[in-house]
Parts: structure tokens; C-alpha cells; sequence
């Protein structure tokens, strides 16, 4: 069960890393003056919500989000920004191996989600699998229930043996599926078509470049974080802004924000120093999803208590 708990906003002005760490001699990524605000807006309440692992916002039914456990039932969670439990829906016929991330994708005028099956922690998998269904709708009492029936399936390999991976977003300007590695360092990017991915049963992945601009740890990561600094600069989540102008990494520490210009693919955006916020304050922050507005991004996470909360980008130029 979870920890009963009083509500207490949280909110916070932060400023982007912009400082050197000169005990190291790493510079963390330029902000400029990019003002940004934290607010954590609720918890986590569905007691079946146990490591809460991918988030996507609801392209149907505003300020709605599905979520997921990261293993156990093949169900997806709907909530709104304050956590609050707004039903589940079983995926028919599937399995949760590792469901690591979560997107959405424009099918025929309509949304459909994407599931992805993709951790692999000994990179041991002969495949990945993605799941393919209709975006869920209320019913009854203005909740989610029921069984969605699995659209599509698709099994992925790599160019270059087997990944763990926890981070998987939609390019709405390349139309294609993108995956981040999370133990490679630098991690790796790697894509599919959505044609590809609609159309056929199995496909390879395709290598598109490393990401080496998301800031390694520092002495003072390593005062704090343990045993856990290694991981603390690798991707744990993954998403792109509906409008495919912006995209956020969340890792166990930072929170990365990219912007596109024009002409140029996601790849070569990545390349590019982002923006860079440490925080939100929780353990093991996994699951990130931009508003289906793009005007905010929500983080939780797989520890419990989980809390929710919001980023808010101001305008740096």
C-alpha cells in the first residue's frame, strides 16, 4: 500500500546548471538565462502503480496520462497531473517482460500508444517488442476500464547486438520511432520508421549517433549518489514535444531539454548541448512526457511514495 500522505504543493523557481565543477574540470551544459520552475502537483494514488517506469500524455482527453510498471500485469494506468487514479485498461494479448517507456503516434487521424518492452539490464535479448494500441477512451462513470485490444506488435533487433534500454520517443518530423540506450556511455540513439514499425512484424533498428552531451558525474555526484553514480548520466526516460520542436532526456539526476532547428533531423539536434536542470528532487526519476500542448513537462518515478511533477521552460531569448 502506499504511505498515507497530506498534499503540500511544491514549488520551486530554479535556475539552469550553468556553473563549472571545477573540481572535476567538467563544464555542465550553457543555459543561459532559460528560466525554469519546478511544482510537484500530486502522488502517485492507484495502489497497483508500482514502479512506475514510462508516462505519455492522452492525445484524446486533456491533462489525462497513461503510465506503466516496468514488469507483472500488461496494463496501462491513467491519471491526471495530481496522480489521482483515474482507472487501467489490460493490453490483449501481451506481456510485460520490461516495459521500460511509453509513446504516441498519428495512425489514420487517430493516436495510438506505443509500449515498449525494451529494458534488457545483462543485455542478453535476442529481441525487443513494441505493443500497438488505440488510444484508450472513458467509459462508464467517466473512467478507464476494460481490455484495449492489441492493434499491432512489432519485434526489434539492433545493428550491433543486444541493449539495455529505458528511453523511446515519436519524431513527428522524421516519423519514426527513436531509442536511446541507457548502460553505453556515451549512450546510443537508434530508429525505426513508423511505416516500418505499422507494417511489418520484425525489423532491425538502425544506429543513428551517440549522445554525448549529457553531463558525467562529478566528485560531488559521487559524495551524494553512492553507489549509484554511475548510472546517473544515463537515460531513464525519453519524449518529444507533439510538435517535434523540443525533446527531454530524464536521467537519474537531470532533467535535459534539446531544441530543434529547422532543417535539422533529431540526430543532429542531440549533438548539441541542452539545456539542463538537476532535479526533481525524488529516487530514480524513469518515467518523462511533455503535455500534449508541449507547453510542460511531467517526471515521475519508480520509487515509492511517487510523486508527480511539472517543469515549466520560460523564454531565455
Amino acid at each position: 500500500m502506499h504511505l498515507n500522505r497530506t498534499f503540500k504543493p511544491l514549488f520551486i523557481a530554479l535556475c539552469l546548471v550553468t556553473a563549472c565543477d571545477q573540481s572535476d574540470g567538467h563544464r555542465p551544459a550553457e543555459a543561459g538565462s532559460v528560466p525554469v520552475t519546478l511544482e510537484r502537483t500530486g502522488w502517485l494514488a492507484s495502489d497497483e502503480i508500482m514502479e512506475a517506469s514510462g508516462i505519455q500524455a492522452s492525445h484524446a482527453r486533456k491533462g489525462d496520462f497513461f503510465v506503466h510498471n516496468d514488469e507483472g500485469e500488461p496494463r496501462l494506468y491513467a491519471i491526471d497531473e495530481s496522480g489521482s487514479d483515474l482507472g487501467s485498461v489490460s493490453i490483449v494479448p501481451a506481456k510485460n517482460k520490461d516495459w521500460e517507456d511509453i509513446t504516441s503516434v498519428p495512425v489514420d487521424g487517430d493516436r495510438w500508444i506505443v509500449v515498449g518492452d525494451i529494458g534488457d539490464n545483462q543485455a542478453k535479448r535476442e529481441f525487443i517488442k513494441l505493443y500497438f494500441i488505440e488510444e484508450p477512451k472513458t467509459g462508464k462513470h467517466d473512467r478507464y476500464a476494460g481490455q484495449q485490444a492489441l492493434k499491432h506488435a512489432l519485434t526489434l533487433t539492433y545493428p550491433d547486438g543486444p541493449r539495455d534500454c529505458e528511453s523511446m520517443a515519436y519524431d513527428p518530423l522524421g516519423k519514426q520511432i527513436l531509442l536511446i540506450s541507457k548502460r553505453d556511455k556515451p549512450p546510443r540513439l537508434y530508429g525505426v520508421s513508423l511505416e516500418t514499425a505499422l507494417t511489418e512484424g520484425h525489423a532491425e533498428l538502425k544506429f543513428l549517433g551517440a549522445i554525448s552531451n549529457l553531463r558525467p558525474p562529478s566528485s560531488r555526484d559521487r559524495f551524494h549518489w553512492g553507489g549509484k553514480t554511475d548510472f546517473i548520466s544515463q537515460p531513464t526516460g525519453f519524449d518529444i514535444s507533439s510538435d517535434g520542436n523540443e525533446a527531454a532526456i530524464i536521467t537519474y539526476r537531470s532533467l535535459y531539454r534539446f531544441r530543434h532547428q529547422p532543417g535539422e533531423t533529431w540526430a543532429e539536434a542531440l549533438q548539441r548541448k541542452p539545456d539542463e536542470v538537476v532535479g526533481p528532487p525524488s529516487i530514480q526519476n524513469e518515467a518523462i512526457s511533455y503535455s500534449a500542448d508541449g507547453k510542460a513537462i511531467y517526471v515521475t518515478t519508480e520509487k515509492l511514495p511517487a510523486p508527480v511533477f511539472r517543469f515549466e521552460f520560460g523564454s531565455g531569448e
